[in-house]
């Protein structure tokens, strides 16, 4: 499993006429904890739909626990990252829409009613819309047949999608809709996600150099004690815990797929001292580097 490098993503979607993409996301024997979906955010809609196992998504700061069929909304714009709670195969769909999919519906009064303000995030789904409605089989179904559409690609595929997409959006709309209020989109949207993003932009590409909490704790205009706090709220994991994930990562795949010794990979990835790095390999991949390497 590969994850970008950059914590802002920009989604291959189909085409231009069609953009929207299914990402079909696989990990095997899992372990509790695991990350199984890397911090990153994209100017999309996503929709996340579990087939298999149990996860927790953080969305904008705040938990989301997954499973065999559940379905989540990601709004445009929105953090999120996600791991395992069990041990075991993961599997989980993401849709992945960008608003201009229904662009030719905008002289349609009804669409302007109902679904335009989410697309022009002016109003948010629920994240998690089961937890405030009882219609989440009537959206599964929905999603169901758009999954079943995109493997099998018969003729106008795109199509089909397109508009079943945009019958799940308008139902939803029926169902939120009457209990949601105009919002100016600077109040609606997470202030923390704003500020953090630059930083953990940052540590996307530059996790091996060294720093320090108050150093990370100042790019963001908090104190420690607080910085420590949001982090963990907005990521999941502790800043430390954090930085550990991409650099045993990056260990792993060194390990895997270049000839470098282990005290280079371990210099690579951030640790000058051989030994703690295999402490450490060993802390959050559950077997040594040289291990890992037969």
């Amino acid at each position: 499993m590969t994850y970008p490098r950059e914590l802002k993503e920009y989604p291959q979607l189909q085409e231009k006429t069609y953009p929207f993409r299914l990402f079909f996301n696989k990990t095997l024997d899992t372990k509790v904890n695991q990350n199984i979906l890397f911090l990153h955010w994209h100017e999309h809609f996503e929709i996340i739909v579990m087939e298999q196992g149990s996860a927790v998504f953080h969305i904008d700061s705040q938990p989301y626990e997954a499973r065999q069929g559940d379905l989540l909304l990601v709004p445009s714009g929105g953090l999120h990252v996600g791991y395992s709670l069990q041990e075991g195969d993961v599997r989980y769909v993401s849709i992945v829409i960008h608003s201009s999919l229904f662009n030719d519906w905008v002289h349609d009064p009804q669409h302007e009613k109902y679904v335009a303000p989410y697309l022009d995030n002016r109003f948010q789904f629920p994240v998690k819309p089961n937890e405030q409605s009882s219609e989440n089989p009537v959206y599964y179904s929905i999603l169901s047949g758009i999954i079943a559409e995109y493997r099998s690609k018969g003729p106008a595929y795109q199509l089909v999608i397109k508009n079943q997409l945009h019958l799940l959006f308008t139902l939803l709309s029926r169902t939120f809709l009457p209990h949601q209020h105009e919002c100016k989109p600077k109040e609606r949207l997470s202030v923390n996600r704003e500020r953090f993003k630059p930083l953990l932009e940052h540590l996307e590409v530059h996790f091996a150099e060294k720093i320090s909490i108050e150093q990370a704790a100042k790019s963001v205009n908090l104190n420690p004690y607080h910085f420590c706090k949001t982090f963990k709220k907005l990521t999941g994991r502790t800043f430390v815990d954090y930085i550990n994930v991409y650099r045993m990562d990056e260990a792993e795949r060194l390990l895997l797929e270049t000839p470098l010794s282990i005290t280079e990979i371990a210099g690579m990835a951030g640790c000058d001292n051989p030994n703690y790095f295999t402490k450490l390999y060993k802390q959050y991949k559950g077997l040594t580097p040289s291990q890992a390497r037969k």
